[in-house]
């Protein structure tokens, strides 16, 4: 009988991979979202897809942005995907392959066009394919990061634009209607992410000013003690320099 594995062997996994401490701030936006991605994993009606692809690699790096250092961050990601356990280049090179994609197409409206085409009409090309399976398949598990992986695809192109209420909303109306998702649902999960990615940079920005501060103080004290080590040379010095003219 198979055992379904839970969120804490997932998170042993992660730690055993990724052994280096992670900075406080962030702890939380890994752990939040491995437990997510776990979450997903174990459910029967889960099936990979690389808009999905797009929204981990998305929230990761938006919610990373500013983590020193630099280079952890691709080990987190790596550690994080392993620890589920999946292929982390995978998800990379999917999220890469649709954003291409979309840049090739040129405008917002026309990747709309070409979803509602993919979900009605065979085709052979495997991106087509891939949305034609969620658009046909009742069952299709909706998630979080599958959303945010639809707003960065209308982003990349169009960031302006997907700043407006309006021209967004009519967006994922058409996009939802085509995959048969629910709309409301990716409202809200797109409200909450874009509320959280502003509270985020706050926090970022508060850390910076803290670590800009606390770098002064050094500054000030290492001045300091060097103004105070010369000070004392001098003093040193004096009963020398008056032994010798006194010799």
């Amino acid at each position: 009988m198979n055992t379904v594995r839970t969120v804490s062997d997932t998170k042993r996994a992660f730690y055993s991979c990724h052994t280096r401490p992670i900075n406080s701030i962030y702890r939380r936006v890994v752990e939040e979202l491995m437990v997510e991605m776990h979450l997903l994993a174990v459910n029967v009606d889960y099936h990979y897809d690389p808009i999905y692809a797009l929204g981990v690699v998305t929230s990761l790096d938006r919610f990373m942005q500013g983590y020193r250092p630099e280079q952890d961050k691709d080990a987190i990601f790596n550690c994080l995907c392993q620890s589920l356990p999946d292929d982390p280049q995978r998800y990379k090179n999917d999220a890469e392959r649709l954003l291409t994609f979309a840049r090739s197409v040129g405008s917002t409206k026309e990747v709309v066009s070409w979803i509602e085409n993919a979900a009605t009409i065979a085709s052979g090309d495997e991106l087509q394919e891939q949305v034609k399976a969620i658009a046909n398949n009742p069952k299709f598990k909706y998630s979080r990061l599958f959303a945010i992986g639809l707003f960065t695809l209308f982003e990349s192109i169009d960031t302006v634009g997907m700043q407006d209420q309006a021209q967004r909303n009519e967006l994922l109306k058409q996009v939802c209607a085509a995959l048969r998702i629910p709309e409301d649902k990716i409202q809200k999960d797109l409200e909450f992410y874009r509320s959280n990615l502003e509270k985020m940079a706050q926090a970022q920005a508060v850390m910076a000013d803290i670590l800009q501060a606390e770098k002064k103080k050094r500054e000030e004290r290492l001045q300091a003690n060097s103004g105070n080590g010369a000070g004392s040379t001098d003093v040193a010095e004096t009963p020398k320099n008056e032994a010798a003219s006194g010799s």
